[in-house]
């Protein structure tokens, strides 16, 4: 069980597609602007604010499962 489910996550995170993640005033403002350089940028941007809070979350996860863990060790010693 705990094999196929690191699987699944392992699958869901390496199969990712790269998309435009612009809210429509954003796109609106650069689709009117010259070149494509800015709107890059801003994409890019928009993904990197996005993947901060999913680390953090998965970090404060992790001390919790180790947390836990390490008691239900204690426990059973």
């Amino acid at each position: 069980m705990k094999k196929t489910l690191l699987i699944i996550i392992l699958l869901t995170l390496l199969a990712s597609f790269p998309a435009n993640a612009q809210c429509a005033m954003c796109r609106a403002v650069l689709e009117s602007g010259e070149g494509g350089q800015s709107a890059e940028g801003i994409n890019n941007g928009i993904v990197y604010l996005m993947a901060f809070p999913y680390l953090l979350i998965g970090i404060v996860g992790f001390f919790i499962y180790k947390s836990r863990k390490r008691a239900k060790q204690e426990e059973v010693a």
